[in-house]
């Protein structure tokens, strides 16, 4: 599995020759409505070319579900489009020969040898998710924007590879600290600190878990 870091909560997972985006965050729309949440990072094009086989949406905030990056991919790409309610009503209005399916909690969709799996998530938007993804034999847990919450641990399975979670502590998020807390309870053998440095001056750097990988924008995440 090859794990590229976009900035903020986005992610290009490649395996078994198919591409897949979550939350792909690839312009500045947050920062023409909030001018203190300005891009920190320039945006690299070459991203914007790609040609995904499936786009994960976790929830439908706009660096979540952007339309001015979603815009580069949909309709023109036919792939597989997986996002819970709100965000699913906003994403299927690209039309075109996508497939747009309502990607609530506890729901599961099978793409080849890769595994995607809604979890709960806690955040202001009520349905957001987090996801699952088994593939490789590995599994991977991506938090999407949520707090720290006991029903949303319960639903992160056991032997989970690497879990990347969110720590920016606003905006109904998990701070430092209880991102470590949440951490420590799903006992992942890796943690990527996400959600700072793009759109903020926030660091990962101090996140005290022991196992904590920092990311590097536009860069592969690599664990050993």
């Amino acid at each position: 599995m090859k794990i590229t870091y976009l900035g903020q909560s986005g992610f290009l997972f490649e395996s078994g020759g198919k591409k897949i985006l979550i939350d792909p965050y690839l312009s500045d729309s947050v920062g023409k409505t909030d001018s203190e949440k300005f891009r920190r990072e320039k945006v690299d094009g070459s991203f914007l070319n790609i040609k995904p086989d499936c786009i994960i949406l976790t929830h439908c905030h706009a660096d979540h579900t952007d339309k001015e990056t979603l815009k580069h991919y949909l309709p023109k790409n036919d792939c597989l489009v997986l996002a819970p309610f709100n965000a699913w009503n906003e994403v299927r209005k690209f039309g075109g020969g996508s497939n747009y399916v309502m990607f609530n909690a506890g729901t599961e969709w099978t793409c080849g040898d890769i595994r995607f799996c809604a979890v709960r998530a806690e955040h202001s938007d009520l349905y957001s998710i987090g996801v699952v993804i088994r593939a490789e034999k590995k599994i991977y847990y991506v938090s999407g924007d949520t707090l720290y919450n006991t029903e949303a641990i319960k639903d992160v399975p056991k032997g989970v590879y690497a879990a990347f979670l969110c720590i920016n502590g606003r905006g109904n998020n998990m701070n430092a600290a209880d991102a470590e807390r949440f951490a420590k309870k799903i006992k992942p053998k890796y943690v990527v600190p996400t959600h700072v440095g793009l759109l903020d001056d926030l660091t990962a750097e101090d996140f005290g878990c022991k196992n904590k990988v920092v990311p590097r924008i536009y860069e592969e995440i690599k664990f050993e």
